[in-house]
């Protein structure tokens, strides 16, 4: 288990760090996946569960075979059994064709079922049968079909607690877990976030075909400090606006303490002089025309073409917003994108955290 870079997925050193927990599920998930027994992975919403459900899929003897994944919350419940059973012809208005469920696709290679605490209890019972001796009866059928496959199921929470509420079956628990690897939060392994920072830097710098500065060690130091309620997946959307965006500020405004706009603004004057209302209003304008932007962007998948339209204002305007607002790399030429940008963090971190400039 050396390498996941056929697998499109990132390097085993970025995905387990270098963390004592990390490394030790490392070789947990080395051992398990050459096996067949279930695998239940546990871990808050970010925290790489199901890069390690492909990966023990990957290295397992399965792997020349499909991995089937189920994602149990997005499919209606009135049609989850259907999606994972299949139905025969004319089982009910519509089914104008035999088709083959989901467990069934996943003969002889692996069946993922993501957010598994979201199964109904029927559904959690039929499931019981196939593990217990591969066999299911389509919906609408008579025949029972018998599969082989490997299950690996994901869980954002303690499924033991849904057991005692009655809405998961202590049996079919279990079953799916023969071995739990449970994988800490981003804010349990602080000392990869260096490490995964630079990887996501140069992986969104390809993407957009831009060159950001490294970030400050002001930012990687509060970044550190952070507890990241969306772990990893929280860090990635960050660092790819820093990319986008190529100002650092964008990381205070997302980690530290939130204040009211007016009230940041007003923070930021300096009232011990004679000041310029309009200089004064036009930086209020300026920094929440970038923040309406920000987000924007992220909502449209940062494609800019369809955030212009979204914003009801020119691809040109934008492009010309995006270089007013500290982001002028958006709009260099590949040869100049080496260039610095326009901000950094430091000042803003030490006014607002109070850091010291040297360290």
């Amino acid at each position: 288990m050396n390498s996941a870079a056929f697998l499109d997925l990132p390097p085993l050193d970025i995905v387990f760090g270098r963390t004592p927990g990390m490394q030790a599920i490392r070789q947990k998930l080395e051992r398990v996946a050459t096996t067949d027994v279930p695998v239940l992975l546990q871990g808050e919403t970010g925290t790489g569960k199901e890069i390690c459900a492909r990966l023990l899929h990957a290295f397992s003897r399965r792997s020349k075979d499909s991995l089937v994944k189920v994602s149990c919350p997005s499919i209606p419940q009135t049609l989850l059994e259907t999606e994972l059973f299949g139905y025969e012809k004319g089982a009910f208005t519509g089914a104008h064709s035999t088709k083959r469920g989901r467990v069934e696709q996943a003969h002889m290679g692996t069946l993922f079922l993501d957010e598994v605490g979201s199964l109904d209890l029927m559904v959690q019972s039929k499931l019981l049968q196939v593990l217990q001796d591969g066999t299911f009866v389509r919906v609408g059928g008579h025949t029972t079909l018998t599969i082989e496959t490997r299950l690996v199921s994901v869980a954002n929470q303690d499924l033991r607690a849904q057991v005692e509420d009655g809405s998961f079956r202590l049996d079919f628990l279990y079953r799916i877990n023969a071995v739990t690897i449970n994988l800490p939060p981003l804010r349990a392994r602080k000392e990869d976030i260096p490490q995964l920072v630079d990887y996501f830097i140069d992986q969104h710098a390809r993407t957009f075909s831009l060159s950001p500065k490294p970030l400050s060690r002001n930012a990687i130091e509060l970044m550190q400090r952070y507890e990241w309620p969306g772990n990893i997946r929280q860090l990635e959307n960050i660092i790819r606006s820093y990319v986008l965006i190529g100002n650092e500020d964008i990381l205070a405004d997302e980690l530290l303490p939130q204040q009211h706009t007016a009230d940041r603004i007003m923070a930021d004057i300096d009232l011990s002089e004679p000041v310029s209302l309009r200089h004064i209003t036009k930086k209020a304008t300026l920094d929440l025309e970038r923040h309406i932007i920000l987000k924007a962007l992220q909502a449209n998948s940062w494609n800019r073409q369809k955030t212009a339209k979204w914003l009801h204002i020119s691809y040109r305007s934008l492009l010309y917003k995006l270089s007013e607002e500290s982001a002028p790399v958006l709009l260099m030429p590949s040869s100049q994108k080496h260039g610095p940008v326009k901000a950094t963090m430091d000042e803003t971190l030490r006014r607002k955290l109070s850091v010291p400039t040297h360290i």
